[in-house]
């Protein structure tokens, strides 16, 4: 589904942020991706996305080169993929209901689609009953979960996690990481990437561990190693 080939990047200013990585996530995988602040995270996301060119080698979804997407084709291509980051990046102005209607507006759905799977989407992730509730209204675990329904309600292929847990509490972190499982059991499939070591020996899932740029673990039912 996703393929890293001999991927590297150098920006302007001479720094490396990947060198020569080589990895492919399968269809219905969960996988992390560890390391260090600098291991090249960010870079290696910004590349699925489209949003980084590599300086060599390519980045591949369903045998689509990324990199060659023209701005329309990439904007189609991305619709593919659901994003959950550490800082929610909800609209403070809108309820729960609105902030995930307001995705699928934005994907051109009409009104009916809305008002079917925006209150699925919510019970999926257990607040259903806050779905009037504005952003400063729920805890940080809300707002989390709140985020993950905005990413899955245009039933995307890719569900990537960006430290979603590292504003939470232990126990908000749990109920996160069950989430994150139970929509990859449905089929989704799962890229997280993470700082938190419970979070990857709880998984119990493949884990691919960067380091300066380079892949030197990918382990199939892998713990946190760094």
């Amino acid at each position: 589904m996703l393929y890293f080939d001999k991927v590297s990047k150098v920006y302007p200013d001479g720094s490396i942020a990947l060198h020569n990585v080589k990895f492919t996530v399968a269809r219905g995988e969960f996988v992390s991706i560890v390391g260090h602040s600098g291991a090249g995270k960010t870079t290696l996301i910004k590349m699925i996305l489209g949003e980084e060119k590599p300086s060599e080698g390519t980045v591949s979804f369903e045998s689509v080169n990324v990199q060659n997407l023209r701005k329309k084709k990439l904007s189609l291509y991305r619709r593919k993929i659901g994003c959950v980051f550490q800082d929610f990046r909800l609209i403070p102005s809108r309820t729960a209901y609105e902030n995930i209607a307001f995705a699928m507006e934005a994907a051109g759905r009409t009104d009916d689609e809305i008002d079917s799977d925006v209150p699925d989407v919510l019970e999926l992730v257990g607040l259903d009953k806050k779905m009037s509730n504005f952003p400063h209204e729920l805890s940080g675990g809300e707002k989390q979960r709140v985020a993950i329904a905005r990413a899955l309600i245009n039933q995307p292929e890719l569900v990537i996690a960006d430290e979603p847990t590292g504003n939470l509490d232990p126990v908000n972190t749990h109920d996160i990481v069950q989430i994150l499982k139970k929509v990859n059991e449905l089929g989704t499939t799962i890229l997280l990437t993470t700082h938190n070591r419970g979070v990857v020996d709880e998984l119990k899932k493949r884990v691919i561990t960067l380091d300066a740029g380079k892949v030197i673990r990918d382990d199939p039912d892998g713990k946190y190693s760094l």
